[in-house]
């Protein structure tokens, strides 16, 4: 189990500066709402036990060069629990960072819904989803760090529901707290690690890390937004809503980035089949040579959000050319599984969202065809990744650095702006299935590759693909 920080600490632990906000005026009837007899009390000893008279403190603070709204839970409060006056302090703290332009960086330690305050706790959760809706339709970043205990509608709003969600090594992580879970539940189930095998989790960060990681992704996904307002003074309106749209939803132009530069043999393929042989060879960089070169640095995302995860394609956010800040989405060689198309789909839509262009690289054998593949939804998961390139809000490059095969590789490709490496091929299919399929003995594969003309020089000449990229160095 990782250790438990109040809501100060881990606001030391993430940045720097911290302003605290001004807190909402809520009347407050005797016992609260429900008149439930000893909750006073119960809160009376919470704010002697922890020096907070509610359960979460909001305000901002410095994290790396980025200044950020800072929503953090004090677990020693009645458990950090949502209660209207939480509802209240989350609400005034999300107005602020869309008045000010501001990235929303939420440190999550709850069990859940305020049970002295009923349903009318409960609520909360749907004024914590509403803000966090608004804030995505403003463009504005939100990015989830899961403490311990992450659960109920704190793990189900601005936990699972940001941008980007981190998690502290241990922490318990999951929709049902340990009192409520069934009694024969594994307990290694809830927790940070599986939840990031489940896809639901971007990365696990130790605590020495989260501060730099916190700034990295901070500097990334807040690259492109105008510089934030100074602060107000005074108290927050908490009913005006601020209606405003990222760069790329109000129609602002958002440049394609140009391919990477072709980083394996410069020579082109003589036949299909040699084209085959170069986009198969162990020799051939990979996606990751690839990200390498292309950015100065980058960070990861991983997971589909619905339960899985694929090594096999590799997402996150960079700074590219020119320090522009780009998403990325790349194949690394694999049969690409329904969590990573999934995963590839999540990418470009939160890049349409905060005005990023998008980078692909193709290099897949074609789409993982095995009965589990079909069970998680394979068709369904490369419809949707088509469906995201199609409507995508930024504009999309895409390289085919190996295989290109058939559409498990072309649901990555951008329409109209689509490149190769001398090295690679697109096929309908790959040449040796292509021959079964057409009832070809295996002696005619190499004929069949010619014949489905899948060299990048056949693809150029097809229209299929822009063009060639040339060769790093040249």
């Amino acid at each position: 189990m990782t250790e438990r920080f109040s809501a100060r600490e881990a606001i030391a632990l993430a940045g720097d500066d911290f302003r605290e906000l001004p807190v909402p005026m809520r009347e407050f009837k005797p016992d609260g709402p429900l008149s439930w007899q000893g909750y006073d009390d119960s809160r009376r000893r919470a704010l002697t036990r922890t020096g907070e008279d509610e359960s979460v403190v909001c305000g901002t603070a410095v994290i790396g060069s980025t200044r950020a709204v800072l929503i953090a839970f004090e677990f020693g409060f009645l458990g950090g629990s949502l209660g209207e006056r939480t509802g209240d302090r989350v609400e005034a703290a999300y107005t602020h960072a869309r008045a000010h332009r501001l990235p929303v960086v939420s440190l999550v330690a709850t069990g859940g819904s305020r049970m002295q305050e009923g349903m009318l706790a409960l609520t909360q959760l749907q004024r914590v989803a509403r803000q966090s809706a608004l804030a995505r339709e403003a463009g504005l970043p939100q990015i989830a760090v899961l403490r311990d205990p992450t659960t109920g509608g704190g793990w189900a709003t601005l936990g699972a529901g940001a941008d980007v969600t981190l998690a502290l090594p241990g922490a318990q992580v999951g929709f049902a707290g340990s009192r409520v879970r069934p009694s024969d539940a594994d307990p290694a189930a809830y927790t940070a690690e599986a939840q990031m095998a489940a896809g639901a989790v971007d990365a696990v960060v130790r605590e020495e890390e989260l501060r730099e990681t916190l700034a990295l992704w901070l500097t990334l996904l807040t690259a492109p937004a105008a510089e934030a307002e100074g602060e107000v003074e005074g108290e927050v309106e908490v009913e005006v809503e601020v209606e405003v749209e990222s760069e790329a939803a109000s129609g602002g132009e958002v440049e394609p980035v140009p391919p990477p530069a072709a980083l394996g043999a410069p020579g082109l393929p003589a036949t299909g089949w040699d084209a085959v042989r170069h986009a198969r060879s162990p020799e051939r960089p990979r996606a990751a040579a690839y990200l390498d070169a292309y950015f100065s640095r980058r960070a990861a995302i991983s997971g589909d959000r619905c339960g899985g995860s694929d090594d096999g394609m590799l997402c996150g956010f960079g700074s590219g050319p020119a320090g522009r800040t780009v998403a990325y989405a790349a194949q690394c060689g694999t049969a690409t599984r329904p969590a990573g198309y999934r995963t590839a789909a999540r990418l470009i839509r939160l890049a349409g969202r905060l005005g990023f262009p998008v980078l692909t690289l193709v290099d897949t054998p074609g789409a993982a065809n095995d009965a589990q593949a079909e069970r998680q939804g394979a068709g369904s998961a490369i419809a949707d990744l088509f469906a995201a390139v199609a409507t995508a809000r930024t504009p999309v490059t895409t390289l085919v650095i190996g295989e290109g095969g058939s559409g498990g590789a072309l649901a990555l490709a951008a329409p109209g702006n689509t490149w190769a490496t001398p090295d690679s091929y697109f096929s309908v299919i790959a040449p040796e299935l292509a021959a079964a399929i057409l009832k070809r003995p295996a002696s005619e594969v190499r004929d069949t590759a010619d014949q489905l003309r899948i060299r990048p020089q056949d693809l150029v000449e097809l229209g299929v693909i822009r063009g060639i990229v040339e060769h790093a160095g040249r």
